[in-house]
Protein backbone atom coordinates (compact mmCIF):
# COMPACT_ATOMS: atom_id res chain seq x y z
CA UNK A 1 0.00 0.00 0.00
CA UNK A 2 2.86 2.35 0.85
CA UNK A 3 4.44 1.77 -2.59
CA UNK A 4 1.13 2.48 -4.31
CA UNK A 5 0.77 5.70 -2.33
CA UNK A 6 4.30 6.81 -3.18
CA UNK A 7 3.79 6.07 -6.90
CA UNK A 8 0.48 7.96 -6.85
CA UNK A 9 2.17 10.95 -5.21
CA UNK A 10 4.92 11.02 -7.84
CA UNK A 11 2.34 10.81 -10.64
CA UNK A 12 0.50 13.76 -9.11
CA UNK A 13 3.70 15.78 -8.82
CA UNK A 14 4.79 15.05 -12.37
CA UNK A 15 1.39 15.61 -13.98
CA UNK A 16 0.63 19.07 -15.44
CA UNK A 17 -1.51 21.35 -13.29
CA UNK A 18 -5.22 20.82 -13.74
CA UNK A 19 -6.89 23.31 -16.05
CA UNK A 20 -9.13 25.90 -14.45
CA UNK A 21 -12.64 26.46 -15.77
CA UNK A 22 -12.70 29.07 -18.56
CA UNK A 23 -14.20 32.36 -17.44
CA UNK A 24 -14.95 35.84 -18.74
CA UNK A 25 -14.74 39.32 -17.29
CA UNK A 26 -15.73 42.79 -18.49
CA UNK A 27 -13.55 45.88 -18.83
CA UNK A 28 -15.03 49.40 -18.97
CA UNK A 29 -13.76 52.93 -18.47
CA UNK A 30 -14.13 56.65 -19.23
CA UNK A 31 -17.76 56.32 -18.16
CA UNK A 32 -20.08 58.11 -17.43
CA UNK A 33 -19.16 61.25 -19.33
CA UNK A 34 -22.74 62.44 -19.76
CA UNK A 35 -25.71 61.61 -17.56
CA UNK A 36 -24.76 59.35 -14.64
CA UNK A 37 -27.47 56.92 -15.71
CA UNK A 38 -25.18 55.89 -18.59
CA UNK A 39 -23.30 53.87 -15.99
CA UNK A 40 -26.52 52.27 -14.76
CA UNK A 41 -27.40 51.28 -18.30
CA UNK A 42 -23.94 49.77 -18.71
CA UNK A 43 -24.48 47.77 -15.52
CA UNK A 44 -27.68 46.32 -16.95
CA UNK A 45 -25.90 45.31 -20.17
CA UNK A 46 -22.99 43.72 -18.33
CA UNK A 47 -25.33 41.92 -15.94
CA UNK A 48 -26.75 40.00 -18.90
CA UNK A 49 -23.31 38.58 -19.68
CA UNK A 50 -21.76 35.53 -17.95
CA UNK A 51 -18.90 37.53 -16.42
CA UNK A 52 -17.07 36.75 -13.19
CA UNK A 53 -16.38 40.43 -12.47
CA UNK A 54 -15.92 43.87 -14.07
CA UNK A 55 -12.89 46.16 -14.07
CA UNK A 56 -13.48 49.93 -14.39
CA UNK A 57 -10.25 51.66 -15.44
CA UNK A 58 -11.20 55.12 -14.22
CA UNK A 59 -12.49 58.49 -15.40
CA UNK A 60 -15.89 58.30 -13.74
CA UNK A 61 -16.76 61.79 -15.04
CA UNK A 62 -15.77 64.03 -17.93
CA UNK A 63 -12.72 66.26 -17.73
CA UNK A 64 -14.84 69.41 -17.60
CA UNK A 65 -17.55 68.51 -15.08
CA UNK A 66 -17.49 69.25 -11.35
CA UNK A 67 -15.45 67.05 -9.05
CA UNK A 68 -18.04 67.24 -6.30
CA UNK A 69 -18.72 64.78 -3.50
CA UNK A 70 -22.20 64.39 -4.95
CA UNK A 71 -20.81 63.30 -8.33
CA UNK A 72 -18.55 60.74 -6.66
CA UNK A 73 -21.32 59.40 -4.44
CA UNK A 74 -23.64 58.98 -7.42
CA UNK A 75 -21.07 56.83 -9.21
CA UNK A 76 -20.36 54.93 -6.00
CA UNK A 77 -24.07 54.08 -5.79
CA UNK A 78 -24.26 53.08 -9.47
CA UNK A 79 -21.33 50.70 -9.03
CA UNK A 80 -23.67 48.83 -6.69
CA UNK A 81 -25.92 48.00 -9.65
CA UNK A 82 -23.35 45.60 -11.08
CA UNK A 83 -24.44 42.13 -9.99
CA UNK A 84 -20.91 40.70 -9.96
CA UNK A 85 -17.86 42.22 -8.26
CA UNK A 86 -16.54 45.48 -9.67
CA UNK A 87 -12.93 46.60 -9.23
CA UNK A 88 -12.22 50.29 -9.84
CA UNK A 89 -8.97 52.20 -10.29
CA UNK A 90 -8.98 56.04 -10.37
CA UNK A 91 -8.59 58.22 -13.45
CA UNK A 92 -7.24 61.73 -13.89
CA UNK A 93 -10.66 63.32 -14.42
CA UNK A 94 -11.67 62.64 -10.82
CA UNK A 95 -8.64 64.17 -9.13
CA UNK A 96 -5.62 65.24 -11.25
CA UNK A 97 -7.64 67.69 -13.36
CA UNK A 98 -9.96 68.96 -10.63
CA UNK A 99 -8.03 72.24 -10.30
CA UNK A 100 -9.70 73.37 -13.53
CA UNK A 101 -12.31 76.08 -13.14
CA UNK A 102 -14.92 74.03 -14.99
CA UNK A 103 -14.32 71.20 -12.50
CA UNK A 104 -14.86 73.46 -9.50
CA UNK A 105 -11.29 74.65 -8.77
CA UNK A 106 -10.71 71.89 -6.23
CA UNK A 107 -7.40 70.92 -4.67
CA UNK A 108 -6.46 67.72 -6.57
CA UNK A 109 -4.78 66.18 -3.52
CA UNK A 110 -7.88 66.73 -1.39
CA UNK A 111 -9.99 65.10 -4.12
CA UNK A 112 -7.61 62.14 -4.19
CA UNK A 113 -7.99 61.71 -0.43
CA UNK A 114 -11.77 61.84 -0.88
CA UNK A 115 -11.69 59.16 -3.58
CA UNK A 116 -9.65 56.90 -1.35
CA UNK A 117 -12.08 57.27 1.54
CA UNK A 118 -15.20 56.86 -0.61
CA UNK A 119 -14.17 53.98 -2.88
CA UNK A 120 -11.36 52.15 -1.07
CA UNK A 121 -12.26 52.13 2.62
CA UNK A 122 -12.83 48.37 2.44
CA UNK A 123 -10.50 45.63 1.26
CA UNK A 124 -13.39 44.19 -0.75
CA UNK A 125 -14.47 44.98 -4.29
CA UNK A 126 -17.51 47.05 -5.18
CA UNK A 127 -20.65 45.60 -6.81
CA UNK A 128 -23.63 43.68 -5.35
CA UNK A 129 -21.40 40.64 -4.90
CA UNK A 130 -17.94 41.31 -3.58
CA UNK A 131 -14.61 39.57 -3.44
CA UNK A 132 -11.69 40.09 -1.11
CA UNK A 133 -8.78 41.96 -2.69
CA UNK A 134 -5.19 42.42 -1.64
CA UNK A 135 -4.38 46.10 -1.09
CA UNK A 136 -1.02 47.80 -1.28
CA UNK A 137 -2.21 49.83 1.68
CA UNK A 138 -1.44 46.85 3.92
CA UNK A 139 2.27 47.50 3.26
CA UNK A 140 3.53 50.13 5.75
CA UNK A 141 5.95 51.43 3.12
CA UNK A 142 3.05 52.34 0.80
CA UNK A 143 0.18 52.63 3.28
CA UNK A 144 -1.66 55.46 1.53
CA UNK A 145 -2.00 53.58 -1.78
CA UNK A 146 -5.11 51.64 -0.85
CA UNK A 147 -6.36 51.89 -4.44
CA UNK A 148 -3.74 49.48 -5.80
CA UNK A 149 -5.44 46.08 -5.65
CA UNK A 150 -4.60 42.48 -6.57
CA UNK A 151 -6.54 39.22 -6.79
CA UNK A 152 -6.40 35.77 -8.36
CA UNK A 153 -9.08 34.17 -10.52
CA UNK A 154 -8.50 30.73 -11.94
CA UNK A 155 -4.82 30.60 -12.84
CA UNK A 156 -4.52 34.30 -13.66
CA UNK A 157 -3.18 37.06 -11.40
CA UNK A 158 -4.92 40.44 -11.69
CA UNK A 159 -3.75 43.84 -10.43
CA UNK A 160 -4.79 47.48 -10.72
CA UNK A 161 -2.20 50.25 -10.70
CA UNK A 162 -2.78 53.96 -10.17
CA UNK A 163 -1.37 55.45 -13.39
CA UNK A 164 -3.52 58.23 -14.85
CA UNK A 165 -3.81 60.52 -17.84
CA UNK A 166 -2.61 64.13 -17.85
CA UNK A 167 0.91 62.67 -18.01
CA UNK A 168 0.41 60.67 -14.80
CA UNK A 169 0.22 64.03 -12.95
CA UNK A 170 3.84 64.77 -13.82
CA UNK A 171 2.94 68.45 -14.19
CA UNK A 172 5.74 70.44 -12.53
CA UNK A 173 3.83 73.71 -12.90
CA UNK A 174 1.13 72.48 -10.49
CA UNK A 175 1.47 72.13 -6.70
CA UNK A 176 -0.18 68.70 -6.86
CA UNK A 177 2.96 67.29 -8.54
CA UNK A 178 4.30 66.86 -5.00
CA UNK A 179 2.55 63.47 -4.82
CA UNK A 180 4.09 62.07 -8.01
CA UNK A 181 7.35 60.53 -6.73
CA UNK A 182 5.73 58.48 -3.96
CA UNK A 183 2.97 57.17 -6.23
CA UNK A 184 5.45 56.28 -8.97
CA UNK A 185 7.58 54.34 -6.47
CA UNK A 186 4.46 52.57 -5.16
CA UNK A 187 3.31 51.63 -8.67
CA UNK A 188 6.69 50.18 -9.60
CA UNK A 189 6.83 48.23 -6.33
CA UNK A 190 3.27 46.91 -6.88
CA UNK A 191 4.16 45.87 -10.43
CA UNK A 192 7.17 43.88 -9.26
CA UNK A 193 5.27 42.31 -6.36
CA UNK A 194 2.44 41.30 -8.71
CA UNK A 195 4.77 39.33 -10.95
CA UNK A 196 6.40 37.78 -7.88
CA UNK A 197 2.95 36.75 -6.62
CA UNK A 198 2.09 35.30 -10.05
CA UNK A 199 5.24 33.20 -10.01
CA UNK A 200 4.52 31.99 -6.48
CA UNK A 201 0.99 30.97 -7.51
CA UNK A 202 2.16 29.31 -10.74
CA UNK A 203 -0.15 31.62 -12.69
CA UNK A 204 -0.35 31.16 -16.45
CA UNK A 205 -0.88 34.88 -17.14
CA UNK A 206 -1.04 38.35 -15.58
CA UNK A 207 -3.62 41.08 -16.17
CA UNK A 208 -2.71 44.69 -15.34
CA UNK A 209 -5.33 47.46 -15.38
CA UNK A 210 -4.89 51.24 -15.18
CA UNK A 211 -6.47 54.42 -16.50
CA UNK A 212 -3.59 55.90 -18.48
CA UNK A 213 -2.77 55.08 -22.07
CA UNK A 214 0.94 54.85 -21.34
CA UNK A 215 1.79 54.62 -25.07
CA UNK A 216 0.07 57.87 -26.05
CA UNK A 217 2.77 60.28 -27.23
CA UNK A 218 6.49 59.59 -27.06
CA UNK A 219 8.20 58.46 -23.85
CA UNK A 220 11.06 60.65 -22.73
CA UNK A 221 12.32 62.82 -19.88
CA UNK A 222 9.07 64.78 -19.82
CA UNK A 223 6.88 61.66 -19.67
CA UNK A 224 5.32 60.56 -16.41
CA UNK A 225 5.42 56.94 -17.59
CA UNK A 226 9.04 56.39 -18.59
CA UNK A 227 10.30 54.66 -15.45
CA UNK A 228 7.18 52.55 -15.03
CA UNK A 229 7.40 51.34 -18.64
CA UNK A 230 11.05 50.43 -18.12
CA UNK A 231 10.07 48.42 -15.04
CA UNK A 232 7.32 46.68 -17.03
CA UNK A 233 9.76 45.76 -19.79
CA UNK A 234 12.15 44.28 -17.22
CA UNK A 235 9.39 42.22 -15.59
CA UNK A 236 8.16 40.94 -18.95
CA UNK A 237 11.66 39.65 -19.67
CA UNK A 238 11.69 37.65 -16.45
CA UNK A 239 8.06 36.48 -16.62
CA UNK A 240 8.06 35.18 -20.21
CA UNK A 241 4.34 34.34 -20.15
CA UNK A 242 1.27 36.21 -21.49
CA UNK A 243 0.32 39.60 -20.05
CA UNK A 244 -2.85 41.57 -20.81
CA UNK A 245 -2.55 45.32 -20.17
CA UNK A 246 -5.92 47.09 -19.90
CA UNK A 247 -6.02 50.88 -20.30
CA UNK A 248 -8.48 53.71 -20.95
CA UNK A 249 -7.83 57.43 -21.37
CA UNK A 250 -7.86 57.76 -25.18
CA UNK A 251 -11.47 56.55 -25.57
CA UNK A 252 -11.12 54.52 -28.79
CA UNK A 253 -11.13 50.73 -28.74
CA UNK A 254 -7.72 49.32 -29.50
CA UNK A 255 -6.14 45.88 -29.31
CA UNK A 256 -2.46 45.87 -30.12
CA UNK A 257 1.06 44.87 -29.14
CA UNK A 258 2.69 48.25 -28.46
CA UNK A 259 6.07 47.13 -27.07
CA UNK A 260 8.91 46.27 -29.43
CA UNK A 261 11.92 44.02 -29.21
CA UNK A 262 15.41 45.36 -29.87
CA UNK A 263 15.07 44.31 -33.53
CA UNK A 264 11.78 46.21 -33.90
CA UNK A 265 9.46 43.20 -33.87
CA UNK A 266 6.37 43.38 -31.65
CA UNK A 267 6.69 41.78 -28.22
CA UNK A 268 3.95 39.16 -28.66
CA UNK A 269 3.93 38.36 -24.96
CA UNK A 270 2.16 41.66 -24.17
CA UNK A 271 -1.38 42.24 -25.46
CA UNK A 272 -2.74 45.73 -24.79
CA UNK A 273 -6.45 46.58 -24.67
CA UNK A 274 -7.76 50.16 -24.67
CA UNK A 275 -11.43 50.28 -23.72
CA UNK A 276 -13.77 52.59 -25.65
CA UNK A 277 -15.16 55.48 -23.66
CA UNK A 278 -16.49 59.03 -23.53
CA UNK A 279 -19.57 59.33 -25.79
CA UNK A 280 -19.11 55.86 -27.32
CA UNK A 281 -18.50 53.82 -24.18
CA UNK A 282 -18.82 50.07 -24.47
CA UNK A 283 -17.93 47.09 -22.33
CA UNK A 284 -15.17 44.83 -23.61
CA UNK A 285 -15.50 41.14 -22.80
CA UNK A 286 -12.37 39.12 -22.15
CA UNK A 287 -12.58 35.32 -22.23
CA UNK A 288 -9.80 33.50 -20.38
CA UNK A 289 -9.00 29.86 -21.14
CA UNK A 290 -5.78 28.34 -19.79
CA UNK A 291 -6.00 25.51 -22.32
CA UNK A 292 -4.49 28.11 -24.69
CA UNK A 293 -1.33 28.85 -22.65
CA UNK A 294 0.39 30.78 -25.45
CA UNK A 295 -2.51 33.26 -25.61
CA UNK A 296 -5.29 32.58 -23.10
CA UNK A 297 -7.17 35.84 -23.83
CA UNK A 298 -9.90 36.37 -26.39
CA UNK A 299 -11.21 39.92 -26.53
CA UNK A 300 -14.31 41.45 -28.07
CA UNK A 301 -16.35 44.60 -27.47
CA UNK A 302 -19.86 43.85 -26.31
CA UNK A 303 -21.24 45.40 -29.49
CA UNK A 304 -18.74 43.40 -31.57
CA UNK A 305 -15.68 44.59 -33.48
CA UNK A 306 -13.64 42.79 -36.16
CA UNK A 307 -10.35 44.28 -34.94
CA UNK A 308 -10.55 42.18 -31.80
CA UNK A 309 -10.64 38.90 -33.72
CA UNK A 310 -7.56 39.83 -35.72
CA UNK A 311 -5.18 39.66 -32.76
CA UNK A 312 -6.56 36.58 -30.99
Amino acid sequence: MRCVAVVSLWIALLSPAAHAEPFSFAAIGDLPYGAPEELGEMAERVNRQPVAFTIHVGDIKSGGSRCSDEAFLTVRSLFGRFDKPLVYTPGDNEWTDCHRRSCGSYDPLERLDTLRSMFFSSANSLGRQSIALESQGSDPRHAKFVENRRWQHGRVTFATLHLVGSNNNWQPELPSVSEFAAREAANIAWLRETFAAARARDAIAVVLAMQADTFFGKPGPDSGFTRWLAALEAELGQWNKPVLLIQGDTHVYRLDRPMRRADGRPLDQLLRLVVPGERDADAVLVEVDDRRPEQPFRVRPLRGNAQGAALN
